[in-house]
């Protein structure tokens, strides 16, 4: 599996150069890396209400 991410990243630099394909891959990071985040904030704001509505239901506790 690295011998053909290696591979694609060569051919990549062969098409398109180095900086644009050092681009390329840092804006794929990032997309990663920002999905993450937006799944994590999902997660809290889920939880948040979860344990919210769980107090409020449960008289005297």
């Amino acid at each position: 599996m690295p011998i053909l991410l290696i591979l694609l990243i060569a051919t990549l630099v062969a098409q398109i150069g180095f900086w644009d394909t050092l681009g390329a891959v840092i804006g794929a990071v990032g997309v990663i890396f920002l999905f993450v985040l937006i799944v994590a904030a999902i997660a809290a704001v889920a939880g948040y209400l979860v344990v919210r509505r769980l107090r409020r239901g449960s008289p005297g506790v």
